[in-house]
């Protein structure tokens, strides 16, 4: 740990106990570390009270920096700042990663880390050891494990991203030369019409979509081919082309995501877009794959499995040196209609109700049905825990003193994120060998002005359930999108087995 480290953990994060002494005063901090200082709370109040006080006049002076401190006291743990880069954009530059856009994914380079980090200790290019990503997205996790020899596993219960990463994994043995091959011979006169549910008219030009649909059409008559030719390998080959149209369909759409999907006025599409960006992607598909016949070879065979399933009810039958993944955060982010365009045009939903059944069997977001939210009020076998009932509380109270908020079951459905994250760690705790560790990277949340430590509240359920809290290392900060001046983190949690 670096000395820039350990001056922030003392004056941010620690517990505090130079601002305990009323004697001690701002003025007595050296230079040296004073850079590091946002705000330092004159003593440390308990949970409840502290709680208490998360109310709309004050949280123009407040941030997760102060707000943390009562949790992390009663954890006895500190915060480390450790800054790295996490997101998904790295990977764009990355062979097999690219492949598809994941804005909501972590970067290739954070998973390579965690297996250099544990290397020696686990010897994890030997074979003998899985690693697990219970939510497995686009793959990066899993296609990370197979480039360094790693067996890996990944639940994942959206359809369309499971079939990406299964895709992204499962065809390093088709040949690149093979695949431009089957691609240039696609047909061009058949044309299947875009999913009649969503509103493609308005989501893409005339002649973008009558483009798309042209290429919709070439490759559903690829699959009416392959469906009758004895060859596996043939519906491999199609399905690398229908995950380049996935690809490439927002980018010559009227839409953007950042992160949630919307209209952009200002965008630009030429009417030959749709086939220019399949054919770069379909080159770009088949330059990897022959960079890894060229150089990765003896990695074509190590196991990958993705499987379409839900974490919470999924039954593990192997042990994990590592479980590494990001879980869904508490926001209005929905996981599901944020990908409705590509889970239509790839056929794996044919209407928004189909879109709704995935959503409500998915850890919960604030854009859950409330009916769901209905019935888990009524339920009585559910997580509890002294933090998550002040909390949820207070975002009730809150909501009253309102009169109305977006979601006015919020408190219903962050209780429920915190149950359906509980069922999990049921699910891959027990699936850890001893001394495995479990790397979660996850978002804290400010809901109607009272701060969810969500990343803090996870390690105490891996604590309650048997893991030890390793480390809790800040790798970036973020901003509220409810109150743009509070200070979010994104945070790297190691919970142990013992």
């Amino acid at each position: 740990m670096n000395a820039k480290t350990t001056k922030l953990k003392k004056v941010i994060y620690a517990k505090h106990t130079s601002y305990k002494n009323k004697k001690s005063s701002k003025a007595k901090l050296t230079k040296e570390v004073a850079p590091y200082l946002f705000y330092i709370p004159k003593h440390t109040l308990p949970i409840r009270e502290h709680i208490s006080h998360m109310i709309q006049k004050n949280v123009l002076n407040r941030s997760s920096l102060t707000d943390s401190v009562p949790f992390l006291d009663e954890l006895g743990k500190e915060i480390e700042e450790q800054k790295q880069s996490i997101q998904f954009t790295p990977n764009e530059k990355n062979p097999i990663h690219r492949w598809t856009p994941y804005i909501q994914g972590f970067s290739a380079s954070f998973v390579q880390r965690q297996f250099a980090q544990y290397q020696n200790e686990y010897d994890l290019q030997s074979g003998k050891h899985w690693v697990l990503d219970p939510f497995a997205g686009s793959g990066t996790v899993l296609v990370q494990s197979k480039f360094n020899g790693i067996p890996s596993l990944g639940t994942e219960l959206n359809p369309l991203l499971q079939f990406i990463a299964n895709s992204k994994g499962n065809s390093w043995n088709l040949s690149g030369i093979k695949l431009l091959e089957i691609s240039n011979a696609m047909i061009k006169n058949r044309f299947e019409k875009a999913p009649e549910f969503l509103k493609s008219a308005d989501h893409f030009k005339p002649k973008v979509l009558r483009e798309l649909e042209r290429i919709r059409g070439g490759i559903k008559q690829l699959e009416d081919v392959s469906n009758i030719l004895i060859d596996n390998q043939a519906v491999n080959y199609v399905d690398l082309l229908r995950l380049a149209l996935s690809s490439i369909l927002v980018d010559c759409s009227n839409l953007k995501r950042t992160p949630c999907l919307g209209y952009d006025s200002k965008k630009k599409v030429t009417d030959d877009m749709p086939q220019k960006n399949l054919n770069a992607k379909v080159g770009q598909i088949a330059h990897d794959l022959d960079i890894i016949h060229l150089h990765n070879s003896k990695l074509i065979d190590v196991p990958y499995e993705v499987h379409l399933a839900n974490a919470m009810e999924f039954n593990h039958t192997k042990k994990y040196a590592m479980a590494i993944t990001s879980p869904p955060y508490m926001n209005g982010l929905d996981y599901v209609m944020n990908y409705k365009i590509e889970m239509a045009w790839l056929d794996f939903v044919n209407s928004h109700v189909e879109a709704k059944a995935i959503k409500d069997e998915m850890v919960v977001c604030d854009n859950v049905s409330k009916g769901l939210t209905k019935q888990f009020a009524k339920e009585t076998d559910k997580y509890n825990d002294p933090w998550l009932n002040l909390i949820v509380n207070q975002i009730q109270d809150n909501i009253n003193s309102r009169g109305k908020y977006r979601r006015m079951d919020m408190p219903n459905i962050v209780h429920k994120y915190f149950d359906d994250m509980y069922k999990v760690f049921k699910k891959v705790i027990p699936s850890i060998e001893s001394n495995g560790r479990f790397v979660l990277v996850v978002g804290d949340s400010l809901i109607a002005d009272v701060y969810l430590p969500t990343d803090l509240m996870l390690a105490k359920m891996g604590a309650q359930l048997g893991m030890e809290i390793e480390k809790i290392e800040l790798a970036r900060h973020r901003r509220s999108g409810q109150v743009r001046t509070y200070q979010l983190r994104e945070t790297i949690i190691t919970l142990k087995k013992k």
